[in-house]
């Protein structure tokens, strides 16, 4: 993957290696942990507005078992 332009989450605390990091890649997303920055997912835009709007409404509901 060429360089990205990371951006850390504003809930990141105090900088440590604890944050998840996100960077534009056109009309994708890619997404990292920063203690494991070579591992990289990349989310299509409407997904990824989805997931968030979901997790901030709190209605995912319980993960299957």
């Amino acid at each position: 993957m060429t360089e990205l332009d990371w951006q850390r989450s504003s809930f990141c605390a105090g900088g440590g290696n604890n944050c998840v990091e996100l960077a534009p890649t056109g009309d994708r997303v890619a997404l990292r942990e920063s203690d494991a920055p070579a591992r990289v997912i990349v989310a299509d835009r409407r997904a990824l507005r989805g997931l968030i709007l979901g997790v901030k409404a709190e209605s995912l509901g319980a993960p299957p078992r």
